[in-house]
């Protein structure tokens, strides 16, 4: 009897971290108490001026029709000139193509480089969506073990370890999702000399290039590492800088022939992204940054006691992230005790018993290529932040 779902989808894992906080959320409907720290999701209001440009755009009539695939010329040119001042990347709007998100971004990105077989370098710990992403688009993702000693930061002898005569693409992601780790803008150069001379593309993952702290900077790899020429790609949105994960509006930059292939494969997919979220997008990134530094203040103040808190409780070690919103604790000092009458031998299984006991979501490090750990995001409320891990802290000190 034939599967009534394709082999290909058959073979797709879902989203891990949108599975946990789609449980914390439906757990907090039916009146339990949880505390989610599963999604990466600012809980900050979109700005005032942002919404108001979208309330606008509802009034005309020009937004209830079919527009361009690559996006409104307005947006184009605003990432244009947002790429030139944020990051110092020089490119024109007939390099930028508009995506349904940023994630949409990555997937697209894949779709238009990779052939079958194709071998992507993807340095772990790593967001649960890159690999899945890769293997939709017939490559083969293969994990770079970063360590927990080097702050999970790749380095250029670990990518060539792993390099072999398929590689055809580096995913690059600093500040990093899960960890938080901020790669040193003289080891992205290198990085990106490194991928140059082997003639290796690289996707660049700017989505949390506003948010480090400290004296953590972010660069842009193809800025700093011209030796790439035009082998790069930069997937980015508005979704994280500015509280906008459900307007749903990232894009990629890139030469224009993959570019063209990119809006080609748009226009058979999705056609135009919603046009009252690409004039929001306007104003979001033509705007100033004020909010994007009041909520940039708070995610460090909160990164600070979240880090602070985990490694108070025993059997946790947490090094303090540099960027993101993100802790990535190593809870391998809790497996195999007995906690609350339970013994868990997997960061996953651990992660079911502190959902089940004690009501805190978090997502085990099996979805991040690193089992024994948790990834816990501190993109929500002060006081629930604290509530929870004074929830974890007690039910480790209890046994």
């Amino acid at each position: 009897m034939n599967s009534r779902v394709s082999d290909l989808l058959a073979g797709l894992a879902p989203s891990a971290t949108l599975a946990v906080d789609a449980k914390a959320k439906a757990l907090k409907a039916a009146g339990e108490p949880v505390i989610g720290y599963g999604a990466g999701e600012p809980d900050f209001p979109t700005p005032e001026h942002i919404v108001e440009a979208a309330v606008k755009a509802c009034h005309e009539p020009s937004n209830y029709k079919y527009t361009p695939t690559a996006g409104l010329a307005d947006l184009r040119d605003a990432i244009v000139e947002k790429s030139k001042r944020d990051s110092g990347l020089s490119i024109g709007a007939h390099q930028v193509l508009v995506t349904n998100g940023g994630k949409h971004a990555v997937a697209t990105t894949f779709m238009t480089t990779l052939n079958p077989g194709d071998e992507v370098l993807i340095p772990a710990p790593y967001w649960t969506t890159y690999p899945e992403a890769v293997y939709l688009a017939g490559g083969v993702p293969v994990a770079v073990m970063t360590r927990e000693e080097d702050g999970f930061r790749v380095s250029v002898d670990e990518l060539e370890k792993a390099r072999t005569s398929k590689t055809k693409l580096l995913v690059f992601v600093s500040p990093s999702n899960p960890t938080g780790a901020v790669v040193r803008p003289d080891d992205v150069a290198a990085i990106g000399r490194w991928a140059a001379e082997h003639d290796i593309w690289v996707m660049c993952d700017e989505i949390y290039e506003h948010l480090v702290y400290g004296d953590a900077q972010s660069v842009s790899l193809p800025v700093v590492a011209p030796e790439i020429g035009d082998r790069f790609i930069v997937v980015n949105g508005v979704a994280k800088t500015y509280a906008m994960t459900g307007w749903r509006i990232g894009w990629m930059i890139g030469a224009p022939d993959v570019m063209n292939a990119a809006i080609n494969y748009q226009s058979q997919t999705t056609s135009n992204i919603s046009n009252i979220s690409q004039r929001a997008a306007v104003a979001a990134l033509t705007g100033d940054l004020e909010a994007v530094a009041m909520m940039r203040s708070a995610f460090d103040r909160r990164r600070k006691t979240m880090t602070m808190m985990l490694n108070s409780i025993e059997g946790v070690n947490c090094a303090e992230p540099e960027g993101a919103f993100y802790c990535y604790p190593n809870v391998q000092g809790l497996l195999g005790r007995s906690l609350g009458g339970k013994v868990a031998t997997s960061s996953s299984e651990l992660a079911e018993i502190l959902l089940e006991t004690i009501k805190i979501a978090v997502v085990p490090g099996e979805a991040f290529g690193t089992p024994g750990y948790f990834r816990l995001s501190y993109a929500l409320g002060d006081d629930d932040l604290k509530e929870g891990l004074e929830r974890f802290a007690g039910f480790v000190s209890a046994g």
